[in-house]
C-alpha cells in the first residue's frame, strides 16, 4: 500500500480499519440510490443489512451494489471469513478455537466498532453459531460396503 500512498492519483483497495489507522484518503462512492457514501462502520452495516435475506441463506453472499432502498449503504463491502476445520487433529485445540470464534461472533461484537468493523447482524451471528456447532461434532461419514 506504500506505493499507492506515494503515487499521485494512485488508487488501492484496503479494509476500512487499515485506511483509518494509516490516515489514507478514502473514496466516497455513488451507490444505487444516487448517494455518494463514505466508507464507515455505519455505511458497512447498512450494506450488510441490505443483504440480510441473502446472507441468511448463504453467508458468502457478496456485499456489492446494494439495492437503491439502502440509501446509506457503501456499495463495496465485505465480510471476513474464518476457515475452521470441523475435525481438527487435536480435539482440545479444536475446542479452544471454537470458544474463541464463539466469542468473536457474540460478546466480541461489542469491540467491533471500536476497531472500525461493522457488527454482525443477529441473523449472521445465528448462522455462524449453527456452522460453529459442527466443530468437534461427531461426523456421520458413510463407510464403504
Amino acid at each position: 500500500m506504500g506505493m499507492v500512498k506515494q503515487t499521485p492519483g494512485g488508487i488501492g483497495y484496503v479494509e476500512l480499519a487499515y485506511a483509518k489507522e494509516n490516515n489514507l484518503p478514502v473514496a466516497h462512492i455513488r451507490n444505487r440510490a444516487g448517494q455518494y457514501v463514505e466508507p464507515s462502520v455505519a455505511s458497512t452495516s447498512a450494506a450488510i443489512d441490505a443483504f440480510s435475506t441473502e446472507l441468511d441463506k448463504d453467508v458468502r453472499t457478496p456485499l456489492v451494489d446494494p439495492p437503491a432502498t439502502a440509501k446509506d449503504a457503501y456499495p463495496i463491502a465485505g465480510l471476513t471469513f474464518l476457515l475452521v476445520p470441523t475435525q481438527g487433529k487435536s480435539p482440545a485445540n479444536s475446542q479452544v478455537v471454537k470458544k474463541f470464534v464463539e466469542y468473536i461472533i457474540t460478546q466480541g461484537q461489542s469491540e467491533a466498532v471500536k476497531l472500525n468493523y461493522a457488527q454482525l447482524p443477529a441473523a449472521v451471528q445465528n448462522h455462524d453459531k449453527n456452522l460453529l456447532a459442527q466443530v468437534g461434532a461427531p461426523q456421520n461419514i458413510p463407510r464403504g460396503k
